[in-house]
């Protein structure tokens, strides 16, 4: 089970390097159910493994011009707010209840990138400079780091559309963008944890630096795949995968 788990996290690295988010959110699915880590547990150990991963798809993408960093700083900041309340937070949830959550997000990421899908070919075309509304940045970011901290996903599938709609922010240049949020959100996310778990650094290490690779991988191809079909197919995935957790806690 073990090289089956390493083999899922080349998949979650190619599809956060593709899609800037989406991808981090089957890291505790695979923890849990494939290799059989506890959810508490595997929550805590998906921040560092996903902040880590996302960073170095950060990197490449900002080598390739397609990180604003303005934009990642200020959602950023916001966001790691969010992320180490909800890890504090998460103390007064069970294990259960928090994959509950996690199932109702996936379903919630499989809308948004199906929606998303249907305006990529719209919102790509050029970037502008618009400045993002703060009073929509704010709820939005916070809300996203509250869910990272609470169920262990980087969030990006609705950063991604949020840094589109709300800053202007081409397709391209948000996912590179997404990738920084996400690495600075699951960090504090992760901060919130410490103390809490006894962590399998080992495996984590290895399985990051698999889904980092993965990452590298996915940035190359994003040229070459449709993203629009990508996004679909995803979220067909995530459909799947989403009803099967909120089915299997719900009976628990």
């Amino acid at each position: 089970m073990l090289i089956v788990g390493y083999a899922l996290a080349a998949l979650v690295g190619i599809s956060l390097g593709m899609l800037g988010g989406g991808g981090s959110i089957l890291t505790v699915p695979i923890f849990v159910y494939v290799l059989g880590f506890d959810p508490k547990l595997a929550i805590a150990m998906s921040l560092p493994v996903v902040g880590g991963a996302s960073f170095v798809g950060a990197l490449s993408h900002w080598r390739a011009g397609n990180v604003r960093l303005a934009t990642a700083a200020l959602f950023g900041v916001i966001a790691m707010a969010g992320a180490y309340a909800g890890a504090r937070l998460s103390v007064y949830l069970s294990g259960t209840a928090q994959l509950l959550l996690l199932g109702i997000t996936m379903l919630g990421a499989a809308v948004s990138m199906l929606r998303s899908a249907r305006s990529d070919a719209a919102k790509s075309a050029t970037p502008d400079t618009r400045s993002m509304p703060l009073a929509l940045l704010f709820p939005v970011a916070l809300g996203v780091g509250a869910l990272t901290g609470l169920v262990g996903i980087g969030g990006g599938f609705l950063i991604v559309p949020a840094l589109v709609v709300l800053a202007g922010v081409s397709m391209k240049q948000a996912v590179g963008t997404s990738l920084l949020v996400i690495s600075m959100n699951s960090m504090s996310g992760f901060a919130g944890y410490v103390g809490r778990v006894e962590l399998p650094w080992s495996f984590m290490l290895v399985f990051m630096a698999i889904a980092a690779a993965g990452i590298l991988v996915g940035t190359r191809l994003i040229r070459l795949v449709s993203q629009t079909a990508l996004k679909q197919g995803f979220a067909v995935f995530l459909i799947i995968l989403g009803a099967f957790i909120v089915l299997k806690n719900l009976s628990a």
